[in-house]
């Protein structure tokens, strides 16, 4: 791991216990451990110059949650080069990575090997190769954020306009998968770690959407057209174009991926949109195009809940909040509750756990003070005395958690604490 820590994130920790000391002692212990474990344990400087993020307990790099990881330091890059240095270092890896398997969610740090043996095209620098529309998303939003804090235009080199290039290829294929080369199967594991009909996938027709092999938990799609992350490719799509003409001043590029976003989100809005007979009007988790829906929610993000967080709609959208109250109500078939707390769980974890991220998500997503301060006491009293995040807990027994080392949720956690610092939240 890195040999020094930058001085602004050390600080930022400090500030953070310090405040967080004075208005919410229960969780002052959390804060800067929560905001340090990412930049502390996960990042790695190679030979070549770039930087490599591990998410926490699996030695590799994915490329949502690297980029979900480093989020919350972003807006520091100007008062600190070195950090400036690290943030540059993650986002050439993350180009590199998706020109050398566009379809690949995570990888090793050289060509070693490592990483699942499964029926799909196989490089030995991906550990695996499930194919999750969020993680071509996700190194758009880091560039972009990065963009807007830094001013600077450095990390828009070749390679990352080569990625724009593929991600626009691979969600054009992926808007007709009939026609897609993409399989994937692994044999010995659970149904939800390989897809059926020979790899392909379930069934789906064209809809605009662009089709997902797995949910952002890395458990199979039961329909292909993922919404969350289809909202997401919009969003991520609308930077790519901005992008495409600020920076390489080419109108073709930033068309293509405007023309593209436009079609995903007119996709959306005719085939992921049902009429529940209690909520009205919202959004489903999944679709195949063909009249079958799952209305759920994944605590893992790009989630519905995380809609506003995914700067898609706002808080306020009608269509939203509707669906907000299904997804945080026992309709949700993965919505909890224990003595200790309620909230969005996952297929991926065992059954009744709640997951921490779902909870950090419901209160960065809320615009009431009453439902924040809820959230804050369910975590203050489910991370089992360690001070960490876990990824998943039991609601009634929480020492019985699900990996105990798992920075995205750490970093969320500290990100949703540094917001309703800077946003003044405590000053009544």
């Amino acid at each position: 791991m890195l040999q020094q820590i930058p001085e602004v994130l050390k600080t930022k920790g400090e500030e953070l216990e310090t405040f967080y000391r004075k208005v919410y002692p229960e969780l002052a212990p959390l804060v800067k451990q929560c905001f340090l474990n990412t930049i502390e344990t996960t990042v790695k400087k190679l030979e070549d110059g770039s930087y490599f993020v591990i998410t926490g307990d699996i030695p590799a790099m994915w490329l949502r949650d690297s980029t979900a990881q480093l989020r919350p330091y972003v807006k520091y890059v100007k008062q600190d080069p070195y950090l400036k240095e690290i943030i540059k270092g993650v986002i050439h890896k993350q180009a590199e990575f998706v020109c050398i398997d566009p379809y690949a969610n995570s990888f090793n740090e050289s060509a070693n090997g490592h990483g699942h043996k499964d029926q799909t095209e196989r490089n030995d620098h991906v550990w695996e190769r499930k194919y999750e529309v969020d993680s071509l998303c996700a190194p758009l939003y880091l560039a972009y954020y990065y963009w807007k804090e830094s001013e600077e235009t450095d990390v828009f080199q070749d390679t990352f306009r080569m990625m724009i290039q593929k991600i626009l290829h691979i969600f054009r294929v992926e808007q007709n998968h009939v026609n897609s080369s993409y399989r994937f199967q692994r044999t010995d594991c659970v149904e939800t770690d390989t897809l059926p009909q020979g790899g392909l996938g379930n069934p789906v027709v064209s809809t605009g959407m662009t089709w997902s092999g797995f949910r952002p938990s890395d458990d199979r799609c039961i329909y292909g057209y993922l919404i969350p992350a289809n909202m997401m490719a919009v969003t991520a799509l609308k930077y790519a174009s901005e992008i495409s003409v600020e920076i390489y001043k080419d109108p073709v590029l930033e068309k293509e991926c405007y023309e593209l976003a436009m079609e995903i989100e007119t996709g959306i809005q005719k085939h992921a949109i049902v009429e529940h007979p209690v909520y009205g009007k919202m959004y489903a988790y999944e679709t195949d195009g063909r009249g079958n829906y799952t209305l759920m929610d994944d605590a893992n993000s790009p989630s519905l809940l995380a809609i506003p967080y995914l700067e898609y709609r706002d808080n306020k959208d009608e269509i939203y909040q509707n669906t907000r109250a299904f997804l945080l109500s026992k309709d949700n078939p993965y919505y909890y509750c224990g003595q200790y707390a309620k909230g969005v769980g996952s297929p991926h974890t065992p059954q009744g756990y709640v997951w921490h991220i779902g909870l950090i998500m419901q209160a960065l997503t809320s615009s009431s003070r009453e439902e924040i301060l809820s959230c804050l006491e369910m975590i203050s009293k489910t991370h089992a005395g360690c001070n960490y995040m876990h990824e998943a807990f039991d609601p009634n027994s929480p020492q019985e958690y699900t990996r105990p080392w798992f920075a995205w949720a750490n970093t969320l956690f500290a990100e949703l604490m540094e917001k309703l610092m800077l946003n003044k939240f405590w000053e009544i």
